[in-house]
């Protein structure tokens, strides 16, 4: 299968692209910089040059191509809409990248939510998350009313090492820096806000089985576990050397720092279960537990 794939220099985007590989498709990668044209190549991607305002250059792809996978920007209403005009009425494979803050909440690192999420549990997103929500619903619906088999997949936090060309997760890492900054893990808050958890090899291996067997107007969730971020901070110092001593950071200061980023990524819940993944896919992660994975870290 040609595949189409956006982000393909990014986290998610460079180890799903080298997962397809290894599973036998071509891909084609959507790159900002010319800079990183030959690293692609040089990992059997085939790369295009552009970005996601460049409506032609995704045309042209998603038609030249069997299936797309969006994996660059969750928020980006023009590309998803672009792909859905581009594929309507072939019934192939469009495959979004959601993100289950989606089902957050405004914790500020204080408490632990009773609420679990499963594929089919009703939610009231935050006022920040309300958009990509909306972006999850407009692919979803063309599965029914545009002949395109569409799906959603909604990670939990990724942690691992890339699998593409070298870069990095989003929340981890930033707990990571923090933490050298502060010589002691961090944690927002009280930090006993939850968070479900996935590696980056399941999570790729995920969009494999999506791309190939997903029915149309289909929703993942993608967990395997799920942690404190108390839990992570004690993790984190412990792997830096910091003996196992955590911090504080109070809501406010993580939130003037980081933005809006703060509260729903690393001070919220989301607390999630990959039901149709297991159930509908036959997916089954098998990597190590993100604590294990943490105490690798230097």
């Amino acid at each position: 299968m040609k595949v189409f794939i956006t982000g393909a220099t990014g986290y998610i985007g460079g180890s799903v692209a080298k997962v397809l590989l290894e599973a036998g498709h071509m891909v084609y990668g959507l790159v900002r910089s010319p800079d990183k044209l030959e690293a692609l190549r040089q990992i059997g991607i085939e790369p295009v040059l552009g970005t996601l305002e460049d409506t032609d250059i995704l045309i042209k792809y998603a038609q030249l191509s069997d299936g797309v996978i969006h994996t660059a920007d969750s928020d980006h209403r023009l590309a998803v809409e672009t792909f859905i005009n581009a594929l309507r009425g072939t019934g192939k494979p469009f495959v979004h990248t959601s993100g289950s803050s989606v089902v957050g909440d405004d914790a500020r690192g204080d408490y632990a939510s009773e609420q679990i999420f499963d594929e089919e549990t009703p939610f009231v997103p935050m006022d920040i998350r309300k958009d990509r929500v909306a972006i999850n619903n407009l692919v979803r619906k063309s599965g029914i009313e545009d002949w395109v088999r569409s799906s959603v997949i909604v990670p939990s936090m990724i942690y691992g090492e890339a699998l593409g060309l070298p870069t990095e997760s989003d929340q981890l890492p930033k707990i990571i820096r923090k933490s050298r900054e502060m010589r002691a893990g961090v944690h927002v808050g009280k930090g006993l806000n939850r968070w479900s958890n996935v590696h980056i090899k399941d999570l790729a291996k995920l969009y494999v089985l999506v791309l190939e067997k997903a029915p149309s107007a289909s929703y993942f969730f993608a967990e395997n576990g799920e942690v404190c971020f108390q839990d992570i901070a004690k993790s984190v110092s412990e792997a830096l050397g910091f003996e196992g001593e955590t911090m504080s950071w109070p809501a406010d200061r993580a939130i003037e720092e980081l933005g809006d980023w703060a509260r729903f990524a690393i001070s919220s819940n989301s607390r999630v279960r990959a039901m149709h993944a297991r159930n509908l896919l036959g997916w089954t992660p098998i990597e190590e537990p993100m604590l294990s994975w943490i105490q690798k870290i230097t």
